[in-house]
């Protein structure tokens, strides 16, 4: 049976679409104001989109409703970050290198831990003292070996607490010569992820090849993350061979970002912000940052090739959104609502609701009360708004209506001690 074409949305589910879209708008516009560079409304979507459907034809897996993509060996860390009992600690936020994409600025006394160290053993002993089943800890920084008394102390403290915890270091790897890493798996550290960028310079990344293929020989999972910086591509395909000779286990390709500090180094570089940043519009939590136009189809472009040019080590790339998507399901998964009015989305991990309004919202809802046994159970009426809500499974049952259906994506929020379901955006479907 052909379906109706879909109408044109009636004037109370306009208005609230027209809503939705003006707070998207109001947020771009502040900061184009600051001086922020958008490239041109969905440049990025088509020949992402392209290279995704290439890859999955090669056997890569599409994860996390297209944020994650995985070719190969996957660490269980990256697994668990959506979804796992993950915990991620620093001790300092001095460092080595000085990027001009850090995050760390944006974190809370950032200027403090520069100097001073965190005391990061009340919170691993009260997650134990909670019972809680962490499958997952890692230490970060900053750069943790510029403390490597501390860092053996946190990895040997997180193995007494957590025996079977898998056990993560993130270094940028100059400082981590083979009798470190002896003593970091004497501590109980199951994987190490060197960081490294294009422009640390080739001494310093030859320096940190031969760290590298120390660590190969020490523990279990070696692996590198790269911000992928559009127009280092040649670079980083004869990077990612070099890495695979030294025998590192899995390559983390990462979306370069904005991390709404330093503007002129990503200006006067010639980059710009993918547009819209977003799916949906929220307040993320990882790091205040924004995506930069080119990096997406640059990182899958090099996983491409990889796979073509035979590459056996894994590879994984992950978008900012994928780092958004753990947010979402630590605070949806928190809050049961009903199934019977509510999706939680097991790929985006959002909320999802149906909703009809105005007239159309009364006819679907007679409609449900005579031909559903559930009859009045199976939706939501918001007095507020006019709108009624359905769980997405049964939109097929309503596609012949002559009604215009709307997807909400919505989040759980602590109000007042309680959780509430928090609208974010309205789609059309």
């Amino acid at each position: 049976m052909q379906k109706p074409k879909q109408k044109k949305p009636n004037p109370q589910l306009q208005h609230w679409l027209d809503v939705y879209d003006d707070i998207y708008a109001d947020y771009l516009g502040q900061l184009e104001g600051a001086g922020i560079v958008f490239a041109a409304p969905g440049s990025s979507e088509k020949a992402a989109r392209e290279l995704r459907a290439r890859l999955e034809g090669l056997g890569a897996s599409v994860r996390n409703g297209g944020a994650s993509i995985a070719a190969g060996w996957l660490s269980s860390a990256c697994v668990a970050c959506t979804g796992g009992m993950s915990e991620t600690f620093f001790i300092s936020l001095a460092c080595t290198r000085d990027c001009y994409f850090c995050f760390n600025p944006n974190q809370n006394n950032y200027e403090h831990y520069l100097h001073e160290k965190r005391d990061w053993r009340p919170e691993l002993d009260a997650l134990a003292a909670q019972g809680a089943a962490m499958t997952h800890i890692g230490l970060t920084g900053g750069e943790p070996l510029l403390i490597k008394e501390d860092a053996y102390a946190f990895f040997t403290h997180a193995r007494a607490l957590f025996p079977e915890a898998h056990l993560r270091l993130y270094t940028a790897g100059d400082l981590l010569d083979e009798d470190t890493a002896k003593r970091l798996r004497g501590c109980g550290v199951d994987e190490v992820r060197f960081s490294l960028k294009p422009d640390d310079g080739l001494d310093v990344l030859q320096h940190v090849l031969e760290n590298i293929r120390g660590a190969v020989r020490l523990i279990p999972d070696v692996m590198v993350e790269m911000p992928v910086i559009p127009g280092t591509e040649d670079f980083m395909r004869g990077l990612l061979a070099s890495l695979e000779e030294a025998g590192v286990r899995g390559v983390n390709l990462l979306e370069f970002c904005f991390p709404f500090n330093n503007w002129d180094a990503f200006n006067e570089r010639g980059f710009a912000i993918k547009n819209p940043p977003f799916p949906v519009l929220y307040n993320y939590s990882y790091a205040g940052s924004l995506p930069v136009a080119g990096s997406e189809e640059a990182a899958l472009g090099l996983m491409l090739s990889a796979l073509e040019d035979g590459l056996a080590l894994g590879l994984h790339y992950c978008s900012l959104e994928n780092k958004h998507r753990d947010q979402i399901l630590q605070q949806n998964r928190s809050a049961a609502f009903d199934g019977l009015h509510y999706e939680l989305d097991q790929e985006d991990f959002f909320y999802k609701a149906v909703k009809f309004y105005g007239e159309e919202a009364s006819l679907v809802r007679a409609w449900l009360e005579e031909n559903t046994p559930e009859g009045p159970e199976c939706y939501g009426f918001d007095e507020e708004d006019g709108s009624l809500s359905v769980h997405p499974r049964l939109l097929e049952l309503l596609r012949n209506l002559p009604v215009t259906p709307a997807l909400s994506y919505a989040v759980a929020e602590l109000r007042e001690g309680a959780p509430v379901l928090r609208e974010l955006r309205l789609a059309l479907v």
